[in-house]
């Protein structure tokens, strides 16, 4: 089963970082995507730029309507994800709490819905 691994961090902490502490985490991320690769878990996975970069689009009475930022105001930001092949829940959840992130902010563990058709 497919299961995406969404990832939350303050983007407010993360920028305080020095060049070498952000150096360190990215260093970690690759391991850990090339350690799933390895494993088969590895389906897919990206960081995300900063919400300022973001335009949420809604559309009302047909009308489409676009607004700058993400749609609500959080204190951790949705920064990156991966989308892992694993058996259970339990096996998604160990490669979920692998991820760096996860240290420091939070990581949502959601199956994804197969759609047969």
């Amino acid at each position: 089963m497919q299961y995406m691994l969404l990832i939350y961090e303050s983007e407010a902490s993360f920028g305080k970082m020095s060049e070498q502490e952000r150096g360190a985490i990215f260093g970690e991320y690759m391991k850990l995507t090339e350690d799933i690769r390895k494993s088969g878990n590895f389906v897919a996975g990206a960081p995300l730029r900063p919400t300022p970069t973001a335009t949420t689009v809604r559309v009302r009475a047909g009308k489409r309507l676009t607004t700058d930022g993400p749609f609500a105001e959080t204190k951790e930001q949705l920064g990156g994800y991966y989308l892992v092949e694993a058996k259970d829940l339990d096996e998604a959840i160990a490669i979920a709490a692998r991820i760096p992130s996860a240290r420091v902010g939070s990581i949502e563990v959601r199956p994804v819905m197969a759609m047969n058709g």
